[in-house]
């Protein structure tokens, strides 16, 4: 008879089922550890055609030309960061990217807007409405040595205290006829210099 108070020792594990639990051990811990995502032949090859692209792009350019791109590439960022924008994407879509490059490249020209003597800011109250005659548009076309090397001067601070513009900017050239008006209590005025005849960069 046995008294149920024997004691029984563990069987010592043989080396195959030792084997066997080490290798599962060590798969269980590799299929545990994180994968590295990696970037599909595909996308490689996309990446590469997309540098290869540019790079042609930019050998078709003049040394002006790019000192240009770079200098409006700088703006733009400096910009978004001054507005508390983050850091613009590398490729941006096509349709904004061709919307901007028209808004941009718009030639300085002469425009014409309808308002009254109130809304021109220039302290009178009156109803009768003006033909209003302003400058607007870029002058990219029109950038010289002068411009770019200002604009070098400024950004290694040569030139620090004074305000300059380092690119042309479209302004008029030659102002229309006086303008005259009465005022809500009919009084008589006649402002000079009041709308653009002509304009042009400078």
């Amino acid at each position: 008879m046995f008294n149920g108070s024997r004691k029984y020792s563990p069987l010592p594990s043989s080396p195959s089922s030792s084997r066997a639990s080490s290798s599962s051990s060590s798969s269980f811990s590799s299929s545990s550890l994180p994968v590295a995502p990696r970037r599909s032949p595909r996308a490689l090859q996309r990446h590469s055609s997309l540098l290869a692209q540019y790079s042609s792009l930019l050998e078709s350019y003049t040394e002006g030309e790019i000192r240009q791109l770079i200098s409006a590439l700088v703006e733009r960022y400096s910009q978004a960061m001054n507005s508390g924008g983050h850091e613009l994407p590398l490729f941006p879509r096509a349709g904004s990217r061709r919307k901007r490059a028209r808004a941009r490249h718009k030639p300085c020209a002469l425009k014409e807007l309808e308002v009254s003597v109130s809304d021109l800011g220039l302290g009178y109250e009156s109803d009768e409405t003006v033909l209003f005659r302003y400058c607007s548009g870029t002058c990219e076309a029109a950038v010289r040595s002068y411009d770019l090397s200002l604009k070098s001067m400024r950004s290694k601070r040569r030139i620090k205290k004074e305000k300059v513009r380092a690119r042309p900017c479209c302004r008029p050239l030659a102002y229309d006829d006086d303008v005259s008006f009465l005022d809500t209590y009919n009084r008589y005025y006649t402002v000079n210099e009041l709308s653009a005849k002509e304009c042009g960069c400078v």
